[in-house]
């Protein structure tokens, strides 16, 4: 995958209680480069038969015909579909997780210049990946009451309430986290629906800038 295809503003809007329903974990880790490079066939494969096929048609058996291996191949690591979305969808947590680190804890610029970035870095990752991202979604009961779940919301909450330390100096707590859930609910929000229609360079990009100064002002209120 090229980027984060949805970042963790719209996964924390899609949590769920009810346990998982099948295995999810992957029946073992490539210890060699040619191992690692077939988990990375049978990845690729995956993203092109969810956006192809959608979650409803998405077998393991097509993900193997369509990365050219056997089925047996693709089983040596994924027990079953389940799993293989399951890593789809854990490695998109790793990367926005990352995305969230590199952008707002740059202190090399000021917070509203990261919020400005993220906003870009958020709406053209959205439109750009919007056919996985909706699959994904579609996909989300086999992974989303998972322990690695919790733990990306947690990790997710905590790069926002510091980088609200920063933005917000002087704001009380309450506000803070105000703050923050709004500015996470936007993006989940615009996002999703923004991207729901192709969109030019041009377009993401101006709608960007809209959606950053607007951001940008609310916080620049609360200071």
């Amino acid at each position: 995958m090229k980027n984060p295809s949805h970042f963790i503003f719209a996964f924390r809007n899609r949590t769920m209680t009810d346990p998982a329903k099948a295995a999810i974990s992957s029946r073992r880790k490539p210890k060699q480069a040619r191992s690692a490079d077939l988990v990375s066939a049978i990845l690729e494969a995956a993203i092109q038969v969810l956006a192809k096929e959608g979650v409803r048609r998405f077998t393991t058996t097509r993900v193997a015909e369509r990365a050219g291996v056997s089925v047996g191949s693709v089983y040596q690591y994924f027990p079953n579909k389940a799993s293989i979305l399951f890593r789809l969808q854990a490695d998109e947590w790793r990367q926005t997780t990352e995305m969230l680190i590199n952008i707002l804890q740059d202190m090399r610029k000021p917070p509203l210049e990261r919020l400005r970035l993220l906003v870009h870095a958020f709406l053209r990752s959205e439109c750009e990946e919007a056919e996985i991202r909706t699959a994904l979604n579609d996909a989300a009961p086999f992974y989303r009451d998972t322990p690695e779940a919790h733990e990306t919301r947690a990790a997710g909450d905590r790069i926002i309430e510091q980088f609200m330390r920063e933005a917000l100096p002087t704001a009380p707590d309450s506000v803070r986290a105000l703050a923050g859930d709004l500015v996470m609910t936007t993006f989940s929000s615009v996002g999703k629906q923004f991207s729901e229609t192709p969109r030019t360079a041009k377009e993401i990009h101006a709608y960007s800038e809209a959606l950053a100064d607007m951001l940008c002002a609310y916080l620049a209120s609360l200071n």
